[in-house]
């Protein structure tokens, strides 16, 4: 079996990473470990994150960088370079996952391809029963999520159910639109040929995308998650967008392949 690590970011909202983790906690396969990627948190993210690791079944570890704006990149190389795995799950602390979560990764992992999932958008109603207590992440279906989403307590409610067919997974192997690393799998040697994510960008928006089009042009090819790997998206007002646009841009207009401030910091 491939050794997995999940990387999940986090920035002070320790109670929506606490739903996360909890969602973590309760995957029908625990062979993987789980590293936090805390951009710049206080130490209430740190003592939350102890407290789930002194009863985990899988390891849990915390890496941490001062707080200095929005720096995603530079924290998730961090974690990239402290996890253990073979092949790397990203997510976002702010979206928490189904009990298969992991397992339905591993299933779709491949060589030569990384997997991109969908979210599901919760409703504020909904978002503040699980940050407050009152429904808890181990208490998940997809059932009851298809059910939510029709409901309008959250969105996307086909990418609910499961699809036997493979053969559409192949038909956007070079396209880099819509691919976000609140739910991407990818192989560690896939990422590290690449140099990581970009730490040019900061601010808001547009890391994934670079990430994710230097995937493809190194030959690896994409792979649809969809009506099988999905992550439920807590409710919060939208981040301001960056000033990221025109860097990436400048990536469409050129070649490149690594990232020169990445794992490796480039000349």
């Amino acid at each position: 079996m491939i050794t997995t690590s999940v990387i999940l970011t986090t920035y002070m909202w320790p109670e929506a990473l606490r739903v996360a983790l909890d969602s973590l906690l309760h995957q029908d396969s625990d062979n993987f470990e789980i590293v936090v990627a805390d951009d710049g948190s206080t130490s209430d993210t740190r003592t939350l994150v102890m407290d789930f690791a002194r009863r985990a079944s899988m390891p849990i570890r915390h890496i941490w960088h001062s707080d200095d704006g929005f720096r995603v990149s530079a924290i998730r190389n961090k974690a990239i370079l402290a996890a253990q795995g073979d092949y790397l799950i990203f997510s976002d602390g702010d979206c928490f996952m189904l009990p298969d979560f992991v397992r339905v990764h591993r299933r779709l992992a491949q060589k030569g391809y990384f997997v991109t999932g969908k979210r599901s958008f919760l409703r504020e109603r909904i978002t503040q029963a699980y940050l407050s207590g009152r429904l808890k992440a181990d208490q998940e279906s997809r059932a009851i999520w298809f059910f939510r989403a029709i409901t309008n307590q959250s969105t996307r409610p086909l990418q609910f159910l499961t699809s036997p067919w493979d053969a559409f997974r192949y038909l956007a192997a070079d396209r880099w639109p819509k691919a976000q690393t609140c739910n991407l799998g990818v192989w560690r040697a896939d990422t590290v040929y690449v140099n990581g994510f970009d730490e040019a960008y900061s601010g808001h928006g547009w890391e994934d995308s670079d990430f994710v089009l230097r995937l493809i042009r190194s030959g690896i090819q994409r792979k649809l998650g969809d009506y099988a790997s999905i992550v439920l998206h807590l409710n919060h007002p939208r981040r301001a967008g960056g000033a990221n646009g025109q860097r990436f841009e400048d990536l469409l207009s050129n070649d490149r392949v690594r990232a020169s401030l990445g794992l490796e910091k480039e000349a």
